[in-house]
């Protein structure tokens, strides 16, 4: 929860309603437009200019245009910055700085918030109470306070938030139709449960609920740490736990050279999905770097749970079932699979069978050779490598794009995303893990 601002300005409103954030969004619509024009101006003078400018320019400008808005606009770039092999590389990086570099809010809007929930304010509530926050997220920043002799971070929504959830995906849909690869057919279900999902997120009840079991349920699980909660300082809008101390996942990743340290906190974000995803059916699934600390002893510590996905057994079984070789390589079980997972439909035409009954097998060879062995090294760059080379092959696939609407169980948009989330993590850290480790603490 340590965070760096440097000077960067904060906000005393937030544009909370639709027209407002829609003629923001189209502010930035225009200069993408421009930034278009320029590089098409500069193409015509010298044809090797490349893309990248481009990209760089409309990362810029998106970007700047999303952290104003906050909320689940940013939360769409959030989701963004992890899918590394999708995006531009210069979208990326710009996107990713999402995760951390959000300009705060002022103190007197932190103050009205806790007016507003606790009829007070929080210099009555806590010993101390820094009003300059400390570090910023898509839907909340952090604060630090302390009482009765414990530090701790207090998480305050942004005003708003909630309320803007569906226009602002209305708004993004184009952008996250793109992200997730939805086409126009039938795509309904999948935005309905990105937006529960999002909806959910800004439900701090819950999230407190979710953090106390889920706490309970891994505390067998070594060298992971959570913060305590306290319901009795948190409310609808305003969270408050310990304050926990240690370095960002993407920082410690980015300084550490120690492989036993890297493999050790592999080991324990790996076992942690594992424990989670098979003995609870519910998983943390948001896991992007700044939900993670890493403490001096290389522990790790979760700090979120604001988004938990409940894995229903319809979907779990014959996923994971496709996870071993022989059912993959059996084409009477893969088949029966890959209609119980909604990837093929009863009205498809033979040529739609045989196109994704091929790309799925090769899609999901590549996916789940980590659990074919008891051990994987995830700084593996073949394997990451061929991930890449699948992606691009199939984003320029002609046929892809005229077959028949979307594929796949609603599930697919969080499980993929952790998975997703999950193997870029383990990569950055170069990590070399047991795969059933987390049987130990069952």
């Amino acid at each position: 929860m340590e965070g760096k601002y440097g000077l960067m300005k904060t906000i005393n409103k937030i544009p909370t309603n639709k027209i407002q954030r829609a003629s923001k969004l189209m502010t930035t619509g225009v200069k993408v437009g421009g930034n278009y024009l320029k590089y098409y101006g500069k193409k015509l003078v010298n044809s090797e200019t490349t893309k990248d400018e481009l990209n760089e320019s409309n990362a810029e400008d998106i970007y700047d245009g999303l952290k104003n808005l906050k909320g689940s606009a940013l939360k769409v770039a959030q989701m963004l910055s992890m899918e590394k092999n999708i995006m531009p590389k210069a979208y990326v990086e710009k996107f990713s700085l999402a995760q951390f570099q959000v300009p705060p809010l002022s103190a007197p809007l932190v103050r009205k918030t806790f007016q507003k929930y606790f009829g007070d304010t929080p210099e009555s509530l806590f010993d101390t109470f820094n009003a300059e926050s400390v570090a910023a997220a898509s839907i909340g920043q952090v604060h630090k306070a302390t009482k009765d002799g414990k530090n701790l971070a207090v998480k305050i929504q942004y005003p708003g938030v909630a309320k803007s959830i569906s226009s602002d995906l209305a708004m993004v849909k184009p952008v996250a139709m793109k992200m997730f690869n939805i086409k126009g057919k039938d795509s309904q279900k999948y935005f309905k449960e990105v937006e529960d999902k999002l909806l959910e997120e800004t439900d701090y009840l819950l999230e407190v609920e979710q953090s106390k079991e889920i706490t309970e349920a891994c505390k067998n699980i070594p060298n992971l740490l959570f913060p305590k909660y306290y319901e009795e300082l948190s409310g609808e809008r305003i969270i408050t736990m310990d304050w926990m101390t240690g370095e960002h996942l993407s920082e410690f990743t980015f300084t550490n050279t120690d492989k036993e340290k890297a493999n050790k906190v592999g080991q324990t974000l790996w076992d942690f999905y594992m424990f989670q995803m098979h003995q609870l059916k519910r998983v943390h699934a948001d896991p992007h770097p700044g939900n993670f600390l890493v403490d001096k002893d290389a522990n790790l510590i979760a700090i979120d749970f604001g988004c938990v996905k409940t894995v229903p057994e319809e979907f779990y079984i014959p996923y994971f079932e496709l996870a071993k070789p022989e059912n993959i390589n059996n084409p009477e079980v893969f088949l029966e699979k890959m209609y119980a997972l909604e990837i093929l439909k009863e009205e498809d035409s033979p040529e739609e069978t045989k196109f994704f009954s091929e790309l799925f097998f090769e899609m999901l060879s590549l996916f789940t050779k980590p659990f074919h062995n008891e051990t994987f090294d995830f700084s593996d760059a073949e394997f990451f490598g061929k991930i890449a080379e699948l992606s691009n092959k199939y984003s320029k696939d002609t046929e892809l794009r005229k077959m028949n609407g979307n594929r796949g169980s609603k599930h697919f948009l969080y499980i993929n995303r952790t998975f997703f989330g999950l193997y870029n993590l383990m990569n950055d850290l170069g990590a070399k893990v047991s795969i059933n480790n987390y049987k130990n603490f069952v």
